[in-house]
């Protein structure tokens, strides 16, 4: 081989999820091209292999194959060997094992027998019984524990590039997946384990089955037929100019998984109500987790699979549309799951909605930011008027018209680089389709409202930023109302990002907030001062949260996490024109801890949880 001759390592990558039933599952894949030196001119790795040249154009195709039913697990005290619940199979209920076992002692009634965690292999141990048997004992080793994986090692190691494209310096064939890698342990008494999380079984009940091709799109929806079986998927890449087969690769899934049970009912409290009223409506708010934030490094305790948007879009809309609402307010909104799953799922289910994303670039592709979007049952409201609220763009109003700086003096470019953050509000006024008419109690009945959706700045260390942001909003909330009428209804929902305790809430609360209050005294270590006099914070909004007027307090939480478990969220009402009918408690932290050690989990798809109220619009006035 010529040394100056460049070569190349073609490696093929496919990943799959974890199948659950009524949940997108696609291919992760990709091919890419890594120059080779001297040293590297072999193929390290089963699923690659070496060429003259990077790799072409290519594209993909996809084959989808249903397995054989298996056993899952031999326990007959394991729930899992007859349900295939996502509440059952999450690591929280494996008790923290993603492994598969087999008992490989030929001495043992067991052999042969597969277990579906650690739990339960040792269990069933418990019950064994040696017997007598022909078959050499396994050669003994040190146990491997691996993960459960998504697909087979032994179909990744028969399924590397073509045979035919005559490329390549290492090619292999593909052939029918291998028997199950097995690993023992010493001891006559010992049970003896094989990590089956990467084997499969073609025998169930004494009937033999075979893999059956379901299907050669990209995406592929798991049905009932699929559920408790695993899937197969080949991927093949193909020169997009000659249309050679360049590389191909097969991987397995685990199991698949039924459908996530429905939601449990949220039970309302009703308020002490009074005579008289208008019309009534069902508004909820709920920070839903961005895709983009659903990392396993931010939520550990969560399975990788749970994670996942496919999966986690169908329990929220379930649950949000669950709850019959007739006005939504979302926030963490991901820009391109509004466009592709989020907006048609809610139109579908009756609604009309507008979306903002926040003012920042996306974070890589296209789509990756999130932002808030608000939805109105069609058939309870019409739009009136749709406006947004950018807080960057109030900063930089702040800093050249109010504080007549320079945006790129040192003074206004540090106060713009602390209030910039890109957080954002919706504003939107809403009629009753079936306006109320005139009554002798209600002489002048309103027939709109207007609901304002945010989600505030993050950081724990900048309470004053937020406060800012609040300040604003109520601003320009209260030039947007009085230009509309003294008597036009207002809601303020979403995730503010702060505690009860915190100078938000006084502010929102109590139209003032103390001159005292930490939040308003950070120091210089915080960076610029960015709030007023303490006395021009301030507003005319009366306002009051729907939980403590309902509930006589706020929840203990609406954000529930390993790290945090707080208050964050709230529904704000303007009490002359509205009053809260009933508000639906947080569930109790047994119940939330039932199917994970915090949110998100199997049951609940946000770290955050929703609230829930009944409205109605009361008194008369200007409309």
């Amino acid at each position: 081989m010529n040394s100056k001759e460049s070569m190349y390592s073609w490696h093929l990558s496919l990943r799959v999820d974890r199948p659950v039933e009524g949940c997108n599952i696609r291919p992760h894949s990709y091919m890419y091209g890594k120059k080779l030196d001297d040293r590297e001119m072999t193929s390290g790795h089963n699923h690659s292999k070496v060429c003259r040249e990077p790799p072409p154009n290519h594209e993909f195709s996809y084959r989808w194959f249903r397995g054989p039913k298996v056993e899952p697990c031999a326990y007959e005290g394991c729930p899992r060997r007859t349900s295939f619940s996502p509440h059952e199979w999450s690591k929280h209920a494996l008790g923290g094992s993603g492994c598969s076992l087999q008992c490989v002692s030929t001495q043992s009634s067991l052999y042969k027998s597969t277990f579906c965690n650690a739990s339960c292999f040792v269990k069933a141990w418990k019950t064994q019984y040696t017997v007598q048997s022909d078959i050499p004992q396994a050669r003994s080793s040190t146990p491997i524990r691996r993960r459960a994986g998504s697909y087979a090692d032994d179909d990744d190691a028969r399924s590397v590039g073509s045979t035919n494209s005559g490329r390549s310096g290492v090619s292999s064939n593909y052939n029918p997946p291998g028997t199950p890698r097995e690993i023992s342990v010493d001891g006559p008494n010992t049970p003896r384990i094989s990590d089956l999380s990467q084997g499969y079984s073609t025998e169930y009940g004494g009937q033999s089955e075979e893999w059956v091709e379901i299907s050669n799109a990209q995406l592929y929806v798991p049905h009932a037929d699929d559920v408790g079986r695993k899937l197969k998927l080949e991927a093949a890449a193909y020169s997009v100019e000659s249309g050679e087969l360049l590389m191909h690769r097969v991987v397995k899934t685990d199991l698949v998984l039924s459908r996530t049970p429905d939601p449990e009912k949220r039970n309302l409290v009703t308020a002490k109500s009074a005579a008289g009223g208008g019309a009534r409506f069902r508004i909820v708010t709920y920070n839903i987790l961005a895709e983009i934030y659903a990392t396993q490094q931010q939520y550990p305790y969560t399975d990788l699979w749970s994670l996942s948007w496919d999966f986690r879009f169908q329990n929220i809309i379930r649950e949000i549309v669950d709850v019959g609402p007739d006005i939504v307010c979302l926030q963490e909104v991901q820009a391109d799951h509004y466009e592709s799953h989020i907006y048609n799922a809610m139109h579908e289910a009756g609604f009309e909605g507008v979306y903002k994303q926040k003012t920042r670039q996306a974070m890589g592709m296209t789509g990756k930011v999130d932002g808030c979007a608000l939805f109105w049952r069609r058939t309870k409201f019409h739009l009136i008027e749709s406006y947004s609220i950018e807080f960057n763009e109030l900063a930089q109003r702040q800093v050249t018209t109010v504080m007549g700086l320079n945006p790129r003096s040192e003074e206004g470019a540090s106060i713009l680089n602390k209030l910039s953050k890109d957080n954002v509000a919706q504003l939107v006024v809403l009629e009753l389709a079936q306006q109320s008419m005139a009554s002798r109690t209600n002489r002048d009945p309103i027939n709109q409202v207007c609901i304002a959706n945010t989600h505030l700045y993050s950081n724990k260390d900048c309470p004053d930023v937020k406060l800012w942001q609040t300040l604003h909003l109520l601003q320009e909330l209260e030039t947007f109302v009085m230009a509309r009428g003294t008597n036009l209804p207002l809601m303020i929902c979403g995730d503010f990002n702060s505690t009860p305790e915190s100078a938000v809430y006084d502010l929102l609360s109590r139209q003032a907030v103390h001159p005292g209050h930490p939040d308003v005294n950070t120091g210089d270590e915080n960076g610029p001062n960015v709030l007023p006099d303490i006395m021009s914070i301030t507003h005319s909004h009366m306002l009051a949260s729907v939980y403590l007027s309902v509930l006589g307090e706020e929840p203990k939480f609406t954000n529930y996490t390993m790290q945090f478990k707080g208050v964050l969220d709230y529904i704000w009402y303007s009490t002359q024109n509205l009053r809260p009918l009933s508000a639906a408690p947080m569930p109790e932290e047994s119940v939330l801890t039932r199917h994970g050690d915090a949110l998100p989990s199997t049951q609940y798809s946000s770290d955050h949880l929703m609230q829930i109220s009944d409205m109605q619009i009361v008194g008369g006035g200007a409309r």
